[in-house]
C-alpha cells in the first residue's frame, strides 16, 4: 500500500515538475532571451559568465541556464522527472504508432476486398450482358400487368416503337412503319402478318380517345403479337 502511495506521489511530483517547466521556466527563459540581448546564458560552476548571446542558442547552453537559475535539488528532481516523462512519452508514441500502422494495414485490406467485390460484380454483369431491349420489354410487361389503362396504352406504343427499331436493324427502309413492313420478304420474316395485326391495333388505340375504355383481353392479345414477332429474331427473351 505504501509502495502504491509513493508511486502515486512520485507521478504527481513528475506532473508538477512538467507543469513548472511548461508554465514557469519556459516562459521565463523566453522572456529573458527576448528582453536582454546582451544577457549571458547562465554561469559556469566558478561563477564566470558563459558569454554574451551572439549566436544561436544550443541545448547545452539552455541546460546550463536552467541549472544556474534553479536550486540544485529542484533541478535534479526535474532531470529525473523529465527522463521519466520522456520514457513514458516514447512508450505511448510507440503504442500510437503501432495502432496507426494496424489501422492502415486493415484499411488497405478492406479497400482490396472492396475492389475485388466490385470487379467480381462488374464481371458478373458483363457476363450476363442483358440487352437493353430485354429490359425495355420487361418494363412493358410490367405496365401491361398493371391496373391502369394509361399504362396499357403506353406499353403498346412502346412495343410498336421497338417493332420499328427491329425493322431498322434488319435493314428495311421506309418513311413510315407501313412502308418498312411492305418491304419485308415473307420468306425472311415469318411473323410479318402478326406484325401487321399488332401495328393496326396500335394505330386504333393511338387514334382513339383516352376516355375510350380498353378491353384487357385485346390489350394482352396485342402484346402477345409483338412478343411473337420479337422472339422470332431473339429481340426479347
Amino acid at each position: 500500500m505504501q509502495g502504491g502511495l509513493s508511486t502515486a506521489a512520485g507521478f504527481k511530483a513528475g506532473i508538477w515538475s512538467v507543469g513548472t517547466l511548461i508554465f514557469q521556466w519556459v516562459p521565463s527563459l523566453m522572456l529573458s532571451l527576448s528582453t536582454a540581448g546582451s544577457m549571458t546564458l547562465g554561469t559556469n560552476a566558478s561563477g564566470a559568465s558563459a558569454g554574451p548571446l551572439t549566436s544561436a542558442v544550443t541545448v547545452p547552453q539552455i541546460e546550463a541556464y536552467l541549472q544556474s537559475m534553479s536550486p540544485t535539488p529542484l533541478y535534479q528532481q526535474f532531470v529525473t522527472d523529465w527522463g521519466l516523462f520522456a520514457a513514458v512519452s516514447i512508450f505511448i508514441s510507440l503504442i500510437l504508432a503501432s495502432f496507426m500502422t494496424y489501422c492502415i494495414v486493415q484499411l488497405t485490406r478492406i479497400r482490396r476486398r472492396e475492389e475485388q467485390r466490385f470487379a467480381a460484380a462488374a464481371a458478373s454483369v458483363a457476363a450476363r450482358n442483358v440487352p437493353v431491349t430485354h429490359l425495355r420489354w420487361d418494363r412493358i410487361m410490367g405496365e401491361i400487368h398493371s391496373e391502369s389503362e394509361k399504362s396499357w396504352r403506353l406499353a403498346i406504343l412502346e412495343a410498336d416503337i421497338m417493332l420499328g427499331e427491329l425493322l431498322d436493324s434488319l435493314g428495311y427502309k421506309g418513311e413510315t412503319m407501313a412502308d418498312k413492313m411492305r418491304a419485308v420478304e415473307r420468306a425472311n420474316f415469318h411473323t410479318i402478318d402478326l406484325a401487321w395485326e399488332a401495328h393496326r391495333a396500335r394505330n386504333r388505340i393511338a387514334h382513339e380517345s383516352s376516355e375510350t375504355p380498353l378491353n384487357p383481353r385485346d390489350v394482352r392479345h396485342t402484346i402477345d403479337l409483338y412478343q411473337k414477332v420479337f422472339r422470332e429474331f431473339q429481340f426479347v427473351a
